[in-house]
């Protein structure tokens, strides 16, 4: 299995880091911030949006990346938040960490806008105010530490459904799944990640203490069938 969910899951943080700006890295450093923008404002809220079916993100609030962070794009009436992550979302000892060409659609319930999200939100003010990776993963030990982080509220998911997204310059868009935040326990007490078992987990981090679950399903958001594409 390849780390491309630890650009969607946004939690799911190696503790260490190691030669983490190495020239041998991918992308060794963050680019130039227009890389990280997408263009026109209508085009980043559709993307956003193509994370869930339309009976949930139709209804959602919508996030897109200014200047100093996300910023509120749609006013939502479900509870629901729609964004298109950046490549900072991923673990911090992920090769492509500052990898510009990444975007990965996710729709997060009420539960998870709640707590899963702001520290993704604090993550990318961070990026873009020139914060380094090693600094970042500082701040966060700290921010759960005094619990300006906490750990996921109960039940806790999110939506990634889209056809559109690019989680990897390996895998572009794996499969559509659902991801499922807890507070850092153990992936077997899900029996994820044994052999036959169709659920995925990642099991956090002293960096990022959140476990998170990873369900494979059918069907992108637009309701067409995905192909027969087994994890690795």
């Amino acid at each position: 299995m390849t780390k491309l969910f630890l650009v969607a899951l946004l939690l799911a943080s190696a503790g260490s880091v190691h030669a983490q700006d190495s020239k041998s890295a991918p992308y060794p450093t963050m680019a130039p911030i227009e890389q990280y923008r997408i263009a026109n404002r209508d085009d980043e809220i559709a993307l956003a949006r193509s994370a869930a079916p339309p009976s949930i993100s139709a209804d959602a609030e919508v996030l897109v990346l200014g200047s100093r962070g996300f910023e509120t794009a749609v006013e939502g009436k479900n509870g629901f938040v729609c964004i298109v992550e950046r490549s900072w979302g991923a673990g911090f000892d992920d090769a492509e960490f500052w990898n510009p060409k990444l975007r990965s659609p996710i729709c997060f319930n009420a539960a998870a806008a709640h707590s899963v999200v702001p520290p993704f939100l604090k993550r990318t003010e961070w990026a873009l105010a020139g914060v380094s990776r090693q600094e970042m993963i500082e701040r966060s030990k700290a921010a759960y530490a005094n619990k300006s982080f906490v750990a996921p509220d109960p039940g806790s998911m999110c939506y990634m459904q889209s056809p559109h997204a690019y989680l990897s310059d390996k895998d572009s868009h794996w499969m559509p799944h659902l991801m499922f935040f807890l507070p850092r326990v153990a992936a077997s007490s899900w029996g994820a990640n044994l052999p036959g078992s169709p659920i995925i987990a990642f099991e956090g981090s002293d960096v990022d203490p959140v476990t998170v679950f990873l369900v494979p399903v059918r069907k992108w958001s637009d309701g067409t069938s995905a192909p027969d594409h087994h994890a690795k």
